[in-house]
């Protein structure tokens, strides 16, 4: 069974509301703490039984707490700066739905994770390319790759490569008011 929800302009003003309510709430949270609290969420829906579209939602939260904390990362303090900023949601023990309510309580988390992704999907799937790209390279036998190119040098080439598509992509998509784009989290707010 599908179940598909439409979010009206209303609602998308629903959640950016409680963002800011849950930035305003944690405003005093070190990047630390707030990836700490996401943790939290992470760990308290793997000790309870959810639904396969809370699980599948809660592993792209998973991959923007790693991308926060990898240092092979390039992304600038502003660049991460905003994904902590999305992170802030769930560091809000008040937020639209209360966890501990069975089933529904990750509800809100899971549409929230589903609108931050949107957010960063150009982010999000730089990253799982370069983590993709950096494991086959640590795969690879031997310090070299080809023609005297060594690893580490091929592997910066790309995530530059990864990193210039990433901006590239958001500039475009946000520089043209395209409606995907729901200003859920931005820094300058």
């Amino acid at each position: 069974m599908q179940v598909v929800i439409d979010l009206t302009d209303a609602d998308l003003e629903h959640f950016r509301a409680a963002m800011r309510k849950a930035k305003d709430a944690t405003s005093h949270l070190s990047p630390a703490e707030i990836t700490e609290a996401a943790k939290k969420l992470l760990k308290d829906t793997r000790n309870v039984q959810v639904p396969d579209f809370v699980s599948v939602r809660m592993r792209k939260l998973d991959l923007m707490i790693a991308m926060v904390h990898d240092s092979g990362w390039g992304i600038t303090d502003a660049e991460r700066k905003e994904v902590l900023s999305a992170l802030t949601y769930f560091c809000d023990p008040e937020d639209a739905i209360p966890d501990h309510i069975p089933v529904l309580g990750f509800l809100d988390d899971a549409i929230m994770i589903e609108m931050v992704v949107e957010e960063l999907k150009h982010e999000l799937d730089a990253y799982e390319d370069f983590c993709q790209f950096r494991n086959s390279v640590h795969a690879q036998q031997g310090a070299t790759v080809a023609d005297g190119v060594n690893k580490e040098d091929w592997l910066a080439s790309r995530q530059e490569e990864l990193l210039d598509r990433m901006r590239q992509r958001r500039t475009r998509d946000r520089g043209y008011g395209n409606r995907q784009s729901f200003g859920l989290f931005s820094t300058s707010s």
